[in-house]
């Protein structure tokens, strides 16, 4: 008799430790464990607006899947998700196809532009390592592009960003360690470039308290940037933001939109029923009237039944997900009962560059300025450790001086 195959789509850091977990839970004869994954690397998310600033290197947010998943205990696949097929218990990929008995879904996410007229279509993205070499390799291109010309454009200088949440704001503090660094470099008046912060609600960081929210929002005007609140994008241009209903023109050398984003497609190509491009799961975290498929991560509403909306999709929570997920997989195969996932909040912390940041930790407890930074970076290191034990904390980990 085979044994039973559990496929998991995705190595975000749901679908990475959802793995870890499974592997540490189950012996090698209770299951097959499949995962398979676009890359054959796993890549931080919450460290892509640094890599897109250019403040680390690409290298050091990306991890070998095949250094911290056993290959041998674990089959690797790397290849594009095409398609769900829920009936047949399969899973089509672009090179082939394969059936799963247990299936957990957490392909991550991808950008939201709302409809905004002209952003798919001439905004950066920070939504993967690719696609934030790109955005740093043309900051940097605009800077070389103003040294050699004859005709100075201040605006080719001028870096817009959409969006004042989370990522927003985080990317726009490492553009406040970046920008300097690129006009000494490229021997370029500071004043002439300049880091531009649009949204549409009136504050920035929704998720914080007013306190905080004004120490970050003071800390990065001191460092240069320029916000813009209350300014509705009504439409991106190759060059511009149009804002307001006066419709102001922005220009710009560079423009990324950070303003939101949804769960994968495959999703809807895959008949699953959707609330704003995610499914609202089961408290067990499976997929409504599903008894063997999961979703983790980016592509769940995981609904907080106390407050009666669902948990931020936040990485800590997507951590979370996979133990419980992994410890119901296992309930399942052993025909014992499942248990609820029930998030515990650790806090929330957002750095505004190398050495600042604000947050609140352990039930309510203010941080800003270094020490906000420093706990910042002991939760980043935190989950390389869980992953892959202290050879990875000590190859990738953050420790940098302030």
């Amino acid at each position: 008799m085979s044994k039973p195959r559990i496929v998991v789509l995705g190595a975000g850091y749901a679908g990475m430790m959802t793995t870890k977990r499974l592997t540490q839970k189950l012996s090698p004869e209770e299951a097959e464990i499949v995962l398979i994954n676009k890359h054959n690397y796993h890549y931080q998310t919450t460290w892509l607006h640094e890599v897109a600033a250019g403040t680390i290197n690409h290298n050091q947010a990306r991890i070998m899947i095949s250094d911290v998943i056993n290959p041998n205990r674990v089959r690797l696949i790397y290849d594009s998700v095409v398609k769900v097929e829920k009936e047949d218990n399969r899973v089509v990929l672009e090179n082939g196809e394969i059936t799963y008995d247990y299936l957990v879904i957490a392909l991550g996410f991808v950008t939201n532009t709302f409809g905004i007229k002209g952003m798919e279509e001439n905004a950066f993205f920070i939504q993967d390592i690719d696609s934030c070499q790109l955005i740093r390799d043309h900051i940097e291109y605009q800077f070389v592009k103003y040294k050699n010309s004859e005709e100075k454009n201040d605006s080719d200088l001028t870096i817009l960003v959409g969006g004042a949440g989370f990522t927003g704001i985080e990317f726009v503090g490492e553009l406040a360690e970046k920008v300097p660094q690129l006009c000494k470099k490229y021997d370029i008046d500071r004043s002439k470039a300049r880091i531009i912060n649009v949204e549409a609600a009136p504050s920035i960081l929704p998720m914080f308290e007013k306190d905080l929210v004004e120490y970050a929002k003071t800390s990065l005007e001191h460092r240069g940037v320029e916000f813009r609140l209350d300014a509705k994008i009504q439409e991106c241009t190759e060059d511009a933001f149009i804002v307001g209903d006066d419709r102001e023109e922005i220009k710009a050398g560079t423009i990324v939109w950070t303003g939101g984003v949804t769960g994968n497609p495959i999703l809807a190509k895959s008949g699953f029923e959707l609330t704003r491009g995610k499914v609202t799961v089961n408290g067990d975290l499976r997929a409504p009237e599903e008894e063997n498929i999961f979703i983790l991560g980016d592509c769940a509403w995981v609904m907080n039944e106390k407050e009666g909306r669902p948990y931020p999709p936040t990485a800590q929570a997507a951590m979370q997900h996979a133990d419980t997920c992994a410890s119901n997989i296992k309930a399942l195969l052993r025909h014992e009962a499942l248990q609820n996932f029930e998030f515990h909040d650790k806090g929330t912390v957002a750095s505004l560059g190398i050495t600042d940041g604000v947050g609140n930790v352990l039930s309510g407890t203010k941080l800003s300025g270094k020490p906000a930074a420093a706990m910042k970076k002991v939760v980043d290191n935190r989950y390389l450790f869980l992953l892959g034990g202290p050879k990875l904390f000590l190859k990738k980990g953050k420790v940098r001086p302030f």
